[in-house]
């Protein structure tokens, strides 16, 4: 994929904290939402993970702050792969919330895997979930991941 994956989205009045700028928990719902709507777009919609009884597992999160997001500011959430696994099992996902003037205001590393909801086991995800991922865009810092699988 030659351009990163991105959903345009505003700042709403429940993103807001006490300081008057977007709250870190919102931040976290965009960057969702834009994961979400990648695997949409690429034949995974929530109703398809839940009928194959997997789903995307967080093991971290890691938010770095730039800059304020205002109410009713509009931003751009851009996703990359910033690591996979050669099987799938294990990856890095990196999001960059933009504001409408350019700067980045915050950028977000989730590393993760795939739940089997059954065996409630990590497992290598199904063939058309690693090509998605794969047609991500990539991050400067993109590395292999080891497989989170026991061999």
């Amino acid at each position: 994929m030659s351009e990163i994956f991105s959903i345009a989205t505003v700042a709403g009045w429940g993103d807001m904290d006490a300081n008057a700028h977007m709250a870190n928990v919102a931040y976290m719902n965009k960057c969702v939402d834009s994961r979400m709507s990648f695997f949409t777009q690429n034949g995974f919609p929530a109703t398809e993970f839940a009928r194959r009884r997997i789903g995307p597992v967080v093991r971290r999160d890691e938010i770095d702050y730039y800059r304020e997001v205002a109410l009713l500011e509009p931003i751009t959430v851009t996703l990359a792969l910033g690591g996979c696994a050669p099987d799938g099992s294990r990856f890095r996902l990196v999001n960059e919330v933009v504001r409408a003037d350019g700067k980045v205001a915050a950028r977000v590393r989730t590393e993760g895997g795939w739940l089997d909801l059954e065996a409630r086991k990590l497992i290598a995800p199904p063939p058309e979930i690693l090509m998605a991922l794969q047609r991500l865009t990539r991050s400067d810092d993109f590395e292999e991941l080891q497989s989170s699988l026991r061999t």
